[in-house]
């Protein structure tokens, strides 16, 4: 096997800007797809043989398979899965959703969501602070916690500029954010079982809490169909934060020589709303609800299997901890404090 060093570790890249699209034709796809496929099938024949969450043994069969992303052969098919799969099985759950369930949520749930995420960033802020780091890293590891992981932090370190956050830290964030996300989705349904969370109050820290889209959404189905569909809703609710969240950090901080690039709602995320609606009308087949269900469930998988393979995990090992205390904190304050609005006030 060929090996490549790359520049950056890669996550599960919603808008493309962690890496470019690769170039590559048809064929340069299938060995990268064929891995994953063949992973994502051998997850699903342990869920179905042994009542094991498919996505949880769609993360540990690629973290198993970690090594193989040392092989430049299947960068493009690893990058097609981890990223355009991962958004079109998130369109595609728009099915299992309605208006109803999303207003069932209510305005307080909305409001617990907006505070954490502030909350996230501000404790970010005041860690790295405390460390001896600027506020623009303790705002980069904080939003990168906050919002949705690896892509939340690409466009906060191109809205902060390279003068505030060097690329070493950037790569920092990114490795640890990919880690600690990770993590987060085995353990996190591991502490809503010990709790005896109800569906709801489970969906919702699940959702509110776990960084990258990926990982939170397989927590929440690897906990139930019901806490999946809530951690989906809560999850997105997030990720459309992001746009409002760069306008403030590019109003306080300054720039230095970057340049803010303009970020709107992504089109997934439309795209999930969209379908929702639609499917709020009761004009979707049964059948087809039921196909875009199945679809959706082996799209997010997929998705899944490739990012774990993707995930830099041995980098974890050449950083030192003062940087990871930031991103550490930071989870543990987002934990918490979706936790508490799940017992507290939600349901």
């Amino acid at each position: 096997m060929r090996a490549t060093t790359r520049p950056l570790p890669m996550a599960a890249d919603l808008y493309g800007d962690i890496e470019p699209t690769p170039k590559a034709r048809f064929q340069d796809y299938l060995p990268g797809l064929t891995i994953v496929v063949l992973g994502t099938l051998a997850a699903g024949f342990i869920s179905d043989h042994y009542g094991a969450p498919l996505t949880l043994m769609a993360l540990l069969i690629g973290l198993a398979l970690n090594f193989l992303s040392a092989d430049a052969r299947l960068t493009p098919g690893l990058a097609f899965a981890s990223r355009s799969l991962l958004r079109w099985g998130i369109v595609l759950v728009g099915v299992r959703i309605t208006f109803g369930q999303i207003l069932a949520l209510g305005p307080v749930a909305l409001a617990c969501v907006i505070v954490t995420i502030a909350a996230t960033i501000g404790i970010g802020i005041l860690a790295a602070r405390r460390l001896g780091f600027d506020t623009a890293f303790g705002a980069l590891a904080g939003g990168a916690v906050a919002i949705c992981g690896a892509s939340a932090t690409m466009a906060l370190a191109t809205t902060l500029g390279e003068r505030r956050v060097g690329q070493a830290q950037l790569t920092l964030v990114l490795v640890g954010i990919s880690a600690m996300s990770a993590c987060a989705m085995v353990v996190y349904p591991i502490i809503a079982h010990a709790l005896s969370l109800g569906d709801l109050r489970a969906g919702f820290m699940l959702g509110a809490s776990i960084h990258d889209v990926a990982q939170a959404l397989g927590a929440g189905y690897s906990y139930s169909d019901a806490a999946g569909q809530i951690a989906t809703i809560v999850k997105l609710t997030r990720v459309a934060m992001l746009a409002p969240v760069l306008a403030i950090v590019a109003m306080f901080l300054p720039r230095g020589d970057g340049t803010a690039r303009g970020v709107m709602l992504p089109w997934f995320v439309v795209g999930f709303f969209v379908l929702a609606g639609v499917n709020s009308t009761g004009v979707i087949p049964t059948a087809v609800t039921h196909l875009a269900q199945q679809a959706a469930t082996g799209l997010l998988a997929a998705a899944v299997t490739a990012t774990a393979i993707r995930s830099p995990l041995g980098q974890l090992l050449e950083a030192g901890p003062r940087p990871l205390a930031v991103i550490f904190i930071a989870t543990i304050a987002a934990l918490l404090l979706s936790l508490a609005a799940a017992l507290l006030i939600i349901g």
